[in-house]
């Protein structure tokens, strides 16, 4: 009987090595590598102020108006070189406001009209022509360009603009791609919103009537000023909004300047007045929607130095006049005004936190007002940020010999990572 058994050969050692090693490539899991990641959402959000931005149509009713007051200035001009203002500056001013007022038809027709030295600068008036609105315009619309097509912004908070309509058309050939939406106001100045529709579908605006405090509680005539705009998207699946605001002027820094005194928001001047009476809605709308949604971003035109507050490190017990703890609610008067001094330490009481998103870049041949547009962040949408996260200042574009300077502002911009 032939012998059944099979014959075996010597195994070489590298086919031993080869089966050894078969088993725990088997059993390995694949490699990092080869299982696709997800990549980050990146968006451009931006804030800019337009400087009174209306359409050709406003600028020539204002102009009309203008040419018969001599482009008069309707707030009290300073003495070169100091803050005061002389009762004969304050004699001039009333005057331009009643003619302007006269010839625009009542007060209410004047607030929905730029004042007459809006677009003249400091210098002594000239004579300005529709051609010259119209280089202002494309200025904007060439800025707003490179915001988009440069920088990946997909969300634009404007300020001092008149109407959705004005957005629509400073964004130009990109008006198609975006959304839009403002906030209705009875003055010219108001804030709006443009996002990317690629976006989604769920965006949704709301005004926040709250922020429109009035100049003046005892005066029933008195003008209000702007109100906030919100935005709520989706971002790669998670919710996130944004709070477009352009609080009141004239009460801006806590450290002295050659022009502007340092003040306090619990100071006696009117716009700290109306500032301070801005605290409570701004901690409201704040509070109520770290409620609702962690990741929420407030931006636009604060008209206050709040990174100066923020660099002063303030102790909470000095926060407020009346020594409370700034992590509780405010107490308001029968105004609305609240005890506390400083803006920042107020809304970042810890209950949520805030982080402000620093100026990291400034492009060169930006000019204007410094220090007061800022970016700001929810606590949790920061903590999911770069360390390195900055914002940066884009210069805004404007013809060699333009007579309307295109913005006293540069927009301010940051890349978001979701």
């Amino acid at each position: 009987m032939k012998d059944l058994m099979p014959t075996f050969k010597p195994m070489s050692l590298a086919v031993l090595a080869a089966l050894l090693a078969a088993p725990a490539a088997l059993l390995a899991t694949p490699a990092a590598d080869a299982v696709p990641q997800a990549k980050p959402t990146q968006i451009g959000v931006a804030s800019f102020n337009m400087a009174w931005a209306g359409s050709q149509q406003d600028f020539d009713r204002q102009n009309a108006v203008c040419k018969t007051v001599s482009w008069c200035d309707t707030r009290p001009r300073r003495q070169p070189g100091t803050g005061v203002i002389t009762e004969e500056a304050t004699r001039v001013a009333r005057q331009c406001v009643a003619d302007t007022e006269r010839l625009a038809g009542g007060p209410a027709g004047a607030a929905t009209m730029a004042p007459c030295n809006a677009y003249q600068g400091r210098g002594a008036p000239v004579a300005l022509t529709s051609a010259d609105y119209a280089a202002k315009l494309a200025g904007l619309q060439a800025t707003i360009a490179r915001l988009i097509e440069t920088d990946g912004v997909r969300v634009i908070a404007f300020q001092e603009v008149r109407s959705s309509e004005v957005v629509k058309q400073v964004l130009g050939r990109h008006a198609a791609r975006f959304g839009v939406c403002d906030a209705p106001h009875e003055g010219f100045q108001t804030v709006a919103f443009a996002w990317d529709r690629s976006l989604g579908n769920e965006a949704r605006c709301s005004v926040d009537s709250g922020l429109a405090v009035v100049d003046n509680p005892a005066d029933p005539e008195a003008r209000k000023v702007r109100p906030g705009l919100a935005l709520e998207l989706k971002v790669a699946g998670r919710p996130i909004s944004f709070l477009n605001v352009h609080l009141k002027s004239g009460c801006a820094n806590i450290k002295p300047h050659p022009i502007y005194q340092a003040r306090l928001l619990d100071d006696q001047a009117p716009a700290c007045q109306v500032l301070n009476r801005q605290v409570a809605p701004l901690e409201r709308w704040i509070d109520g929607m770290a409620q609702r949604s962690p990741d929420f971003v407030l931006l636009g035109d604060f008209n206050r130095r709040i990174d100066e507050e923020a660099a002063a490190n303030i102790p909470s017990a000095q926060v407020r006049a009346d020594g409370s703890d700034p992590a509780g609610v405010p107490a308001q008067d029968k105004d609305g005004r609240v005890a506390t001094r400083y803006l920042w330490q107020e809304l970042n009481d810890g209950n949520p936190t805030l982080q402000q998103v620093p100026l990291t870049g400034v492009e060169a041949g930006c000019k204007g007002f410094s220090g007061l547009d800022h970016i700001v962040l929810s606590g949790p949408l920061a903590a999911r940020q770069p360390a390195n996260l900055g914002s940066r200042k884009t210069a805004v574009v404007q013809a060699p010999d333009q007579r309307i300077e295109t913005s006293d502002h540069c927009p301010r911009s940051v890349t978001l990572t979701f």
